[in-house]
């Protein structure tokens, strides 16, 4: 019973302290559930909207430059991150001065996210899918379909573009 207690005050204090830094950039529906050590980033002009019924486990990240929505009932398991932006990168500049190219993303309804799962800039996920655990992202994907990692890890040279343009 005590558990259940320190889950629902952990539960609230995450909720409140979200709500109170983002106020209305940061929407979110009945019956949200939070585990401990999840984080939100919102930039100035951006949005998070997060439906009714989602769970959203141990030290997720999800952060948004422009907008990122996740349908009702979805699960999102532990260590999961979400960007709807790219650090931009040229050969010429410091990378650190070459700002963000941004694309929304949007999770669908009944959706389970498996554990350290990536989505990057421009997903749209379906309603009903499952993404499988240590997948990333940088695909959009239809309703009711399962997604899992090949596992094969390919290095490549970059080649960087003189004149960088998005």
């Amino acid at each position: 019973m005590l558990e259940k207690i320190l889950n629902a005050i952990n539960h609230y204090r995450v909720l409140l302290k979200y709500k109170i830094i983002y106020k209305e950039k940061l929407n979110v529906g009945r019956g949200i559930r939070f585990r401990g050590n999840s984080r939100f980033s919102i930039s100035t002009n951006a949005e998070v909207m997060i439906g009714n019924n989602v769970f959203i486990n141990d030290g997720c990240s999800i952060n948004s430059r422009k907008s990122v929505v996740i349908g009702n009932d979805t699960i999102i398991g532990e260590g999961v991150k979400i960007y709807d932006h790219n650090h931009r990168f040229n050969k010429q500049m410091k990378k650190s001065q070459q700002g963000f190219s941004v694309a929304p993303v949007k999770i669908g309804s009944n959706c389970w996210i498996g554990s350290n799962v990536v989505i990057l800039k421009g997903v749209h996920i379906g309603n009903n899918t499952v993404i499988g655990a240590g997948v990333v992202l940088d695909k959009s994907v239809g309703s009711n379909k399962i997604v899992t990692a090949n596992r094969k890890i390919k290095i490549d040279k970059i080649n960087y573009k003189i004149n960088y343009k998005e």
